[in-house]
């Protein structure tokens, strides 16, 4: 008996004792918990955080109906087949016979720019046609060539039509990356085509300009765009055009996603230099340009330790040039070209597009980290800043027109006469007869009227194709 209440006591203050301790931890902790709370609440920052709240900005919602825009446009894009003879010649060839040409048609598109028929097209669309074809409105017309300006890949047509609905002209300075665009053209030789898309960036130069002054400075837009799209439309929501369609980066050879158009505002001043001038006037500033960043600073000798690459380098200085003249030197950091901020060669390409040759321009640029500006007075390919108007010789006895090219004398509206009884073809370039070289219409049109005896012709097809030919004038 005395066992068990010995065991039950024991067991009863084993409870107590276990209930005290826990107790006494529980106030420990309430205690060190008031501890903490007072010290949090006691605490008062140096500065107060105020969270930087922005209200969310109101995007207006855009109908992505492009309807209006292809209303608009469709009918002012026309289709143009390029007509020309091709076939694989030698001058052994035409010593033992042989040889042969086809007709060949490619398609493009082209855009109507003028009510009384003028058209804008890309030069490479109608570079090797002896006679170009203009489709619009279920009639076919036979197109004039006014001019072409390789340097932009731009030409311009004529047809003898009045009351044509010429686009509306946007402004390509005034586009953002990431609005809407519309393609309208001929793809594929499927006529009336609209794809869509956005502007993918502004001022890209992919290199395809194959020219001795090339401008470069696309807008590149994912719109669909394949072969028979050159030359056609690139229209804003409104419908006015901010670019000709002119080239596609594929390792296919049609639509992967970059399609490149020439922006309206360096098209527009060359269709208008063409209609007026038949050419093109280019300013020619005289100094190789070149990208600044770290590589070519570092080919140049220039530190390449700055925060940031800010210009274009300019590389060679030709003698007697622009540049020269207003004291630039190779190794110049040009920054500005007025107060415009010049970042990149194609944004210097596209500045200069806009002028002329006698215009003066101011120049930033920083030399040996210390920036100046100077005044240049832009010149033209001949070196002066005179207006280079396009020149045609015609001789009644040869039948046909010809003009001075960079490679030669081309020979165009062959009407009958000496050209066409040798086999002459439309857009044949002279280069040599007898193995003299020839540049000037005057020298074939006196050799022509003078010369008695074998001739040995050299020159380029159409197609660029070296199509030698030899006869005997009596």
């Amino acid at each position: 008996m005395n066992s068990f209440k010995t065991l039950v006591i024991g067991f009863l203050a084993g409870i107590a004792g276990a209930y005290a301790f826990f107790a006494y931890q529980t106030e420990k902790q309430k205690r060190e918990e008031t501890k903490t709370q007072q010290q949090v609440n006691d605490y008062q920052p140096s500065t107060i955080y105020r969270p930087n709240i922005v209200e969310p900005a109101v995007v207006p919602t855009e109908t992505t109906d492009f309807s209006y825009a292809a209303t608009k446009a469709t009918p002012s894009v026309v289709f143009i087949n390029s007509i020309s003879q091709s076939g694989s010649y030698s001058y052994w060839d035409f010593l033992f016979g042989g040889g042969g040409s086809q007709t060949q048609v490619s398609s493009g598109s082209g855009v109507i720019f003028a009510a009384d028929g003028y058209i804008v097209t890309n030069n490479h669309v109608i570079e090797s046609a002896e006679k170009i074809e203009v489709l619009w409105n279920k009639k076919s017309y036979e197109a004039e060539l006014v001019g072409t300006d390789p340097s932009t890949d731009l030409a311009v047509l004529k047809i003898k039509e009045t009351g044509l609905p010429a686009i509306a002209l946007g402004s390509s300075k005034a586009l953002a990356v990431g609005e809407w665009v519309v393609a309208v053209g001929n793809p594929l030789s499927l006529s009336s085509t609209v794809t869509v898309g956005i502007v993918s960036a502004k001022g890209r130069r992919i290199n395809i300009v194959d020219d001795k002054f090339p401008i470069e400075s696309f807008i590149q837009t994912d719109a669909a765009i394949n072969p028979g799209n050159s030359g056609g439309a690139l229209v804003n929501k409104n419908g006015e055009l901010i670019g000709i369609n002119t080239a596609i980066v594929s390792r296919t050879g049609s639509y992967t996603g970059y399609a490149f158009a020439v922006p309206i505002d360096i098209a527009k001043k060359v269709v208008e230099d063409l209609i007026k001038y038949g050419v093109a006037q280019k300013a020619i500033f005289g100094g190789e340009i070149v990208e600044y960043d770290y590589q070519n600073a570092q080919k140049f000798g220039m530190p390449t330790n700055v925060k940031e690459f800010k210009g274009v380098l300019l590389g060679e200085v030709s003698r007697g040039s622009a540049a020269a003249k207003a004291d630039l030197k190779e190794g110049d950091i040009i920054t500005k070209i007025n107060d415009v901020e010049v970042n990149s060669k194609s944004t210097f390409e596209e500045e200069l597009s806009y002028r002329y040759p006698g215009d003066k321009i101011n120049i930033s640029f920083v030399r040996e980290g210390k920036t100046t500006t100077v005044a240049v007075n832009l010149l033209n390919k001949n070196g002066d800043t005179g207006i280079i108007k396009r020149r045609i010789f015609s001789d009644a006895n040869l039948g046909a027109n010809l003009e001075a090219v960079d490679y030669g004398v081309k020979v165009n509206k062959i009407k009958g006469g000496l050209f066409k009884q040798i086999g002459l073809t439309e857009n044949y370039t002279i280069v040599l007869i007898n193995r003299q070289r020839i540049k000037d219409p005057q020298e074939v049109i006196e050799f022509f009227n003078k010369y008695k005896g074998r001739v040995l012709l050299q020159g380029l097809n159409s197609s660029k194709q070296e199509v030698p030919l030899q006869f005997y004038l009596r």
